[in-house]
């Protein structure tokens, strides 16, 4: 009878962030593959496209025109998934209930080449993404009814991105979702019982352990957690405890944009293709509260397993058990180590 190992033994992890657990399979990693293959669908795009209603001076569906924009761009989604243009408060029948949800999606261009990508811009130009991205929390959140304010980006067709012009979006509404809700409630009982932030104790010990960590400075700490559910998911964490993004000095503005390049450009030297994935941040409330307990940070989605075609599908048990990965973290984050911090395309 052999004893436990994380690395070869099935087991489950505990996300201390949701109270959610993880079903890990590391020795399912070593059974021949004989599944989906396909091209790796590199592309050649032009640095601007007539046709993209994201490039500076072209025309959207609205009619409206873009302005000749040098840097980023922002503007209220032209189909927008919420709205706060209409009265009532929600449905009641019995067990039948909805409520209203007003809300303001804006959609956040990234720079005006239609080409790039945000690993394949510069530090200065990501600070100016993260300069927007305070600029609008700072904005929408003083819209009467803003109670959450969730930035985020889906890179790659597979990740359901329906436009490659590098671009993200934001979503302010009524009500906190599901995911930083359930976040909050175990912030908030951590808090409590110790007076600090679990996010602050659980980066003490990463930092600690070492194993995780891909990339830090001297303001923020990027890592595979521990509960990883994708197979090479990462969090960027600030190592100063905030609630907001908008809290964030010049300085550290700069490091989170030295944290986003370093970590992209080694996902997509990873497969030597455009690593697609899911980011986005959580944030405490924007409804005018105290937060102590909060700590924002980052997280990346990428659904690539074992290639440039290969992607990890929630299927089966992940459906209807809880998650399920193959490849530990440790092994996602040794891989993602060795990789070099200077993209493919300009070594």
């Amino acid at each position: 009878m052999e004893t436990f190992d994380l690395s070869n033994h099935s087991h489950r992890r505990l996300n201390v962030l949701t109270g959610e657990w993880v079903q890990v399979s590391p020795h399912r990693a070593k059974r021949p593959w004989q599944g989906q293959q396909e091209e790796s669908g590199a592309e050649h795009r032009p640095q601007h496209d007539p046709s993209c209603y994201l490039c500076a001076g072209n025309t959207r569906s609205n009619g409206e025109v873009n302005p000749d924009y040098k840097n980023t761009f922002s503007f209220v989604n032209d189909f927008a998934s919420l709205t706060s243009d209409f009265e009532g408060d929600g449905y009641d029948n019995g067990l039948m209930k909805a409520k209203s949800e007003k809300g303001i999606c804006k959609v956040i261009c990234f720079s005006p080449r239609h080409d790039l990508t945000i690993p394949e811009l510069d530090v200065n130009e990501i600070n100016g993404v993260v300069d927007l991205w305070v600029k609008e929390c700072n904005e929408l959140s003083e819209i009467e009814y803003v109670n959450h304010i969730q930035i985020f980006e889906n890179k790659g067709s597979i990740m359901g991105c329906s436009n490659p012009h590098p671009h993200g979006q934001i979503w302010a509404q009524e009500s906190i979702p599901v995911e930083p809700a359930k976040k909050a409630i175990n912030f908030e009982k951590y808090f409590n019982n110790l007076g600090k932030s679990i996010l602050e104790d659980y980066l003490k010990q990463e930092l600690e352990d070492g194993e995780r960590i891909i990339y830090k400075n001297d303001h923020f700490v990027v890592l595979v957690p521990f509960w990883a559910v994708w197979p090479y998911e990462t969090m960027i964490i600030p190592m100063r405890k905030m609630a907001h993004i908008t809290e964030m000095t010049k300085e550290e503005k700069r490091a989170f944009a030295e944290a986003i390049q370093q970590l992209t450009i080694r996902y997509d030297n990873l497969f030597k293709t455009s690593f697609p994935y899911s980011s986005g941040i959580h944030q405490a409330p924007y409804d005018g509260g105290e937060y102590p307990e909060w700590h924002w940070h980052m997280s990346f989605y990428p659904p690539l397993l074992r290639s440039a075609t290969v992607k990890k599908f929630m299927v089966g048990y992940e459906m209807f058990g809880n998650p399920q990965r193959d490849i530990t973290p440790e092994q996602a984050a040794k891989t993602l180590q060795a990789l070099s911090n200077v993209h493919y395309k300009a070594q």
